[in-house]
């Protein structure tokens, strides 16, 4: 078992969800989470964060993606606490080597985003370039409203297995 999980499992519920809530930013999976220890392995705690995920209410959700800066931006929301900022920068960091021409077009994807949908464009950006994360908003910019808050939520859903692995191995 790892160690970062072997304490967590022996922290009260509220200091628990309080530490977790980085890998997500929605309250109502921290501690749900939290209330779910204890875990065996990193297996036990993703499986049980993608149920959670799944039961969860949309206002959840947004709430979740509004921890969430811009892709692109370099600054991460005051909502989002220290740890999810700088997990926000590493998963981006292909993005930031966009010349200015890709930058410039993300940032008005992004706006077009919000205008369109109300709230901030989620994509699991690890690995991805300015490119890929462009083509990816332009496709999803044609969906409707459903469609696109169930996408953005599974974009959510790998973000958070991201984060849970990363945390893990601190």
């Amino acid at each position: 078992m790892s160690p970062v999980l072997e304490r967590w499992n022996r922290l009260s519920a509220r200091e628990a969800a309080e530490e977790i809530l980085a890998c997500c930013g929605s309250a109502a999976w921290a501690n749900a989470i939290a209330a779910h220890r204890p875990f065996a392995d990193e297996a036990a705690l993703v499986a049980a964060s993608d149920e959670i995920w799944t039961c969860l209410t949309p206002r959840d959700w947004m709430e979740a993606f509004s921890k969430h800066p811009r892709i692109g931006e370099r600054k991460a929301p005051e909502l989002a606490s220290a740890q999810s900022a700088a997990w926000s920068a590493q998963e981006q960091q292909n993005v930031t080597t966009a010349d200015e021409a890709g930058q410039a077009d993300l940032m008005g994807g992004n706006l077009e985003y919000e205008r369109r949908f109300g709230r901030v464009f989620i994509v699991c950006a690890t690995g991805k370039s300015a490119l890929e994360i462009l083509t990816i908003l332009q496709r999803r910019l044609q969906n409707d409203d459903a469609t696109e808050l169930r996408e953005a939520a599974e974009e959510q859903r790998k973000i958070t297995n991201l984060r849970l692995r990363k945390w893990l191995s601190k």
